[in-house]
């Protein structure tokens, strides 16, 4: 079974390549949702403008770049890939019948936390999301903005309440980050943690001081 895996239109779009890759890597399926906010976001972020009619080609090209934006940075094979346009309200991940063993928000903004926690399903991303709440199934919520305000306080208590799990894209630097990248994989790792997905994005916290393994783990 896939994981269906959505991008809102928060900055934040080298965590979802990294999440994805990572995904890919571990031999897990995905289900892309992009929502229309992202595609700005993303164009924005790496130049790439994603098209419904080349969509492979425009994943490809995105996920083989770096935080750093340099293209060919990594080489992923998408076969495993498939994605749902965000207005497609007939998809697959629509329907709490369609297997998927659950659903990552990567990154989250506060109008998709809100649309979420409300239960809006205005599109594609918002509707999987619900669906995957009402299944019991896990939904991780990568929320990236600062600084939060009551309201979407609020919305995030309501998305625990219903049994999401939060992640603040929050990097941590006890794992020895030197890169930008480092930073970001740190970030998805945890995205991945919470979801159960093995990987190697980061370097665990063993306990000892010293050696650049820092004194604060998280």
């Amino acid at each position: 079974m896939p994981w269906i895996v959505g991008v809102s239109g928060a900055s934040g779009t080298p965590y979802a390549a990294a999440v994805l890759r990572a995904l890919l890597e571990a031999g897990e399926s995905v289900d892309l949702v992009v929502s229309r906010a992202s595609r700005l976001t993303l164009l924005d972020e790496t130049q790439i403008a994603f098209r419904d009619a080349h969509w492979q080609e425009d994943l490809r090209e995105w996920l083989a770049r770096g935080a750093d934006g340099k293209p060919g940075s990594f080489d992923v094979d998408i076969a495993r890939v498939r994605y749902w346009n965000a207005g497609d309200l007939a998809a697959g991940p629509s329907s709490g019948s369609y297997p998927v063993k659950g659903m990552l928000i990567v990154p989250a903004s506060t109008a998709c936390v809100a649309g979420v926690a409300l239960g809006l399903s205005k599109d594609l991303l918002q509707r999987a999301a619900s669906v995957t709440l009402k299944e019991r199934r896990k939904l991780v919520v990568a929320v990236r903005e600062t600084p939060l305000n009551g309201q979407t306080l609020r919305h995030l208590v309501t998305l625990d309440d219903l049994g999401a799990t939060v992640v603040p894209a929050s990097p941590a630097f006890y794992a020895g980050a030197t890169h930008i990248q480092d930073l970001v994989d740190f970030v998805a790792g945890r995205v991945l943690d919470a979801a159960g997905v093995e990987h190697r994005l980061y370097r665990r916290w063993k306990g000892e001081l010293g050696g650049g393994s820092g004194t604060r783990p998280t």
